[in-house]
């Protein structure tokens, strides 16, 4: 059974007061290093109960343009142009990698100070797709996009929560922006820490 919450729309990528700010850090960092490298114990409770480590890079943030670009071709268009507008973001934002896989690209980043010196982090990407999903077009080919939400003390370490594969709709209504995950659980994120960032 899939879930729907309802969430504000700045949650996944809508305007945030920092941008500004983040974007221009961004530009004076190394071009080609990573800006912020996090380790996470992911933990899946859906079906078996799956565990495994997460490296999170993150490359770069999303610019204000980018935000702005993405949220308008999601209200005019719907998933199927927002899929379309978020894989061709370039450069990539960074990746997400386990122990056992060579990684998928994250086309969306986004990091928002938290009043306790903390700050919240928002990862949004196209979901891998395997090539027997792809030929056999089930529902779960609804549910094409993967996020992430991750909360960071001021001591660099946190959790979160991750929907590898979600499906978005906006409530015009209440202007808010509906994650309907396509598992009974989104995968906690257990023992976040900061192992690079600059």
């Amino acid at each position: 059974m899939s879930r729907t919450r309802a969430m504000p729309t700045a949650v996944v990528s809508l305007a945030l007061g920092a941008a500004l700010a983040v974007a221009l850090a961004v530009s004076a960092a190394d071009k080609g290093q990573p800006i912020l490298r996090l380790r996470a114990f992911a933990v899946d409770l859906n079906n078996r109960a799956r565990t495994d480590t997460l490296d999170i890079v993150i490359e770069r943030w999303s610019t204000p343009e980018e935000t702005k670009n993405l949220q308008a071709s999601f209200v005019e268009g719907g998933d199927d142009t927002l899929l379309r507008a978020l894989q061709k973001t370039k450069p990539r934002c960074g990746f997400v990698r386990t122990t056992t896989s060579l990684g998928w690209d994250v086309y969306f980043a986004r990091e928002t100070p938290l009043p306790d010196g903390g700050r919240k982090i928002v990862l949004g990407s196209d979901r891998p797709v395997s090539m027997w999903e792809a030929q056999n077009q089930g529902r779960s080919m609804d549910y094409q996009f993967s996020l992430a939400e991750i909360r960071l003390g001021a001591d660099g370490k946190g959790q979160g929560k991750a929907i590898s594969a979600a499906k978005l709709t906006f409530n015009k209504e209440t202007k808010t922006l509906e994650i309907e995950n396509y598992e009974r659980e989104p995968v906690r994120l257990n023992q976040v820490t900061v192992v690079e960032s600059k």
